[in-house]
């Protein structure tokens, strides 16, 4: 999936600035590695995913980078280094992928009992437990081709404590991931934001480059989407206003219409049984004042209090 975000920027770069050749530098990171920790292991997602590649920026070895903003951490400074593009946004929803012997109509009449849904992110666990209080949530790993390919072949998952659990009987996942490489067919159902608001930055793909590198800073500006930069910010101020980490769940959807925006935002308990909500608006030139605001208005309801619990 990062290979094909990667050649997606490439080739808009060479659409924007004909000329221009960028070269494509592999990087697996530790959380591309292993398959089994929990990602704290690795310091959240921003040590498993981000961490290793913006030290490759500092250090020279790469002149950008891309990431999923959904895996780039907001609640802590990144020295020296800038986002410099967004790309538009795609879809933002999460998505509930069956095994193929499974089917969604017995999923819904036993209203999960029984199934075995995998995930990684604690921010869709706490959702399912509310949804589909019955079903077992668990502890499941890998890129999304690998992640279904084991569930169709009914692999055990590792867990980091050790054992194995599953099979799993169906996953949730992000659908802007699973149309990106071609496995949208495999969708069973869509969820909407109402019912599992989606991760902050979830289905925008962002490129980071050094703050004083003008030269990179100017090509990749080349190919910033506005609407989708405004909606970034907002989002972001709001996880940087809560400090929140890796284990809490958090989530947040901005909605641009005109020169307004609407930010939805919630923190919950792990186990799904506590939310807080908080919706509201403001001027599509101040997203980072609507973010903030949010994000006070959040810890005014509590969540200052979950998100403690979480650690």
């Amino acid at each position: 999936m990062a290979l094909a975000q990667t050649n997606e920027i490439v080739a808009r770069l060479r659409a924007a600035a004909p000329g221009l050749a960028p070269d494509i530098v592999k990087f697996k990171p530790s959380g591309d590695v292993d398959q089994t920790s929990k990602l704290d292991r690795h310091g959240g997602k921003g040590g498993a995913f981000v961490a290793e590649i913006r030290d490759a920026m500092r250090k020279g070895s790469l002149d950008a980078a891309m990431h999923s903003l959904k895996d780039a951490p907001g609640d802590e400074e990144a020295p020296g280094l800038v986002f410099a593009a967004y790309l538009k946004r795609e879809a933002v929803e999460d998505v509930l992928v069956l095994r193929r012997d499974r089917s969604l109509a017995d999923f819904k009449a036993r209203n999960g009992e029984g199934f075995k849904i995998g995930t990684n992110s604690v921010r869709r666990a706490a959702y399912l437990k509310r949804l589909f209080p019955h079903a077992e949530v668990i502890h499941y790993r890998g890129a999304a081709d690998t992640r279904i390919r084991k569930l169709d072949d009914q692999a055990m998952q590792k867990l980091p404590e050790g054992g194995e659990v599953g099979p799993a009987d169906g996953l949730v996942m992000a659908k802007s991931g699973l149309e990106r490489i071609g496995l949208a067919d495999r969708i069973t159902t869509v969820f909407s934001p109402g019912e599992m608001l989606p991760a902050i930055g979830q289905g925008i793909v962002a490129v980071e480059c050094a703050a004083r590198d003008w030269k990179t800073r100017a090509r990749l500006e080349l190919i910033d989407h506005e609407e989708t930069r405004i909606c970034a910010l907002a989002e972001r101020e709001v996880l940087w206003v809560l400090n929140g980490h890796c284990n809490t769940p958090i989530a947040g959807h901005t909605a641009l219409d005109g020169d307004r925006l609407r930010l939805d935002a919630t923190v919950l308990s792990l186990d799904g049984e506590t939310i807080i909500e908080v919706s509201d608006q403001g001027d599509a030139d101040r997203p980072r004042e609507l973010g903030r605001a949010v994000g006070m208005k959040l810890l005014e309801k509590g969540a200052a209090a979950l998100i403690e619990s979480a650690r």
